[in-house]
């Protein structure tokens, strides 16, 4: 069976290279390889969070494996049958995603699903209209001890997760990189979140999230602690977590192409577009003092 020619737009993030080099690098451990993919070619351009050196030295990585690096769009998705959006800055999702939905190719784009809750909707929206295959996620949703955690306790009545709070070079940290924590809290307690509380503090951000029947999720982000994990717990029992970091983008390129195979993904764009909701939620309480509560 031939692989499916992956065409990545972006080049401002580690995960245009991280993909790829579990796709087709020589060097790639066995245990991390994903076959059945190929990355052909890549759309590099400038944004805030990268620079012409670093764009240089991630694009002579990518050609290294056989994978064309252009400015064109056209010439980006000239080849391909389906599409990964690499962009580190999520204030440009809402625009690269109409240019390649309109394509009608399978598109996966990188957490987080936009830079607010109103462009995360008009993607949504869009991808209803065109009838295209979309996934958004965060690779930590894919964590193998999470999914562990979340068959074993399938119904939580608290969970909590942890992990960092990053510092962007444009935008809103919370958003930015606050989602992977986010998009676990998710996938553990399922949508329909009442209430979310935030407070910050000389560490961070911690976050209450309200549910139904009295559940809540409790999400602490730490400026400067890359360690990712948590607890679900329910009737007094407690599976705790911890995130191996080295295989998540493995984990999650298998889901990937499986989605791409299939048009079937493990979540929907109502579960990304909670998460983003629960984000802007966040934002908004964590200046304010005060909590969001959701009509």
């Amino acid at each position: 069976m031939k692989p499916i020619k992956i065409a990545l737009i972006g080049l401002d993030t580690s995960h245009s290279v991280e993909f790829p080099r579990r796709m087709q690098a020589p060097d790639c451990k066995p245990e991390l390889k994903v076959d059945g993919l190929q990355a052909v070619s890549c759309l590099s351009f400038l944004t805030p969070f990268t620079n012409e050196d670093v764009l240089k030295t991630r694009r002579e990585q990518l050609e290294a494996w056989g994978v064309r690096v252009t400015e064109s769009f056209d010439e980006a998705v000239a080849d391909c049958d389906a599409i990964m959006i690499e962009i580190n800055d999520p204030a440009l999702h809402a625009e690269y995603f109409e240019k390649c939905a309109a394509l009608g190719k399978p598109i996966f784009l990188d957490k987080p699903l936009a830079d607010s809750y109103a462009h995360g909707q008009a993607i949504v929206t869009r991808a209803g209209q065109l009838n295209v295959p979309v996934m958004s996620a965060s690779s930590l949703r894919f964590s193998a001890a999470l999914q562990q955690a979340c068959l074993a306790v399938p119904k939580p009545d608290e969970t909590i997760v942890y992990g960092p709070l990053g510092i962007p070079a444009a935008g809103e940290g919370l958003v930015w990189y606050g989602v992977h924590c986010f998009e676990m809290l998710e996938r553990a307690m399922g949508r329909g979140a009442l209430q979310v509380d935030a407070r910050r503090d000389a560490s961070g951000v911690v976050t209450i999230v309200s549910y139904p029947d009295s559940r809540r999720g409790i999400v602490a982000l730490t400026v400067g602690n890359y360690a990712y994990g948590g607890s679900l717990r329910q009737k007094g029992e407690v599976r705790p977590f911890q995130v191996d970091s080295a295989q998540i983008y493995t984990e999650e390129l298998r889901v990937i192409k499986e989605f791409f195979l299939t048009g079937q993904a493990p979540l929907t764009l109502e579960d990304s577009l909670e998460v983003m909701r629960l984000l802007d939620a966040a934002v908004v309480s964590s200046h304010s003092g005060q909590p969001v509560v959701f009509a």
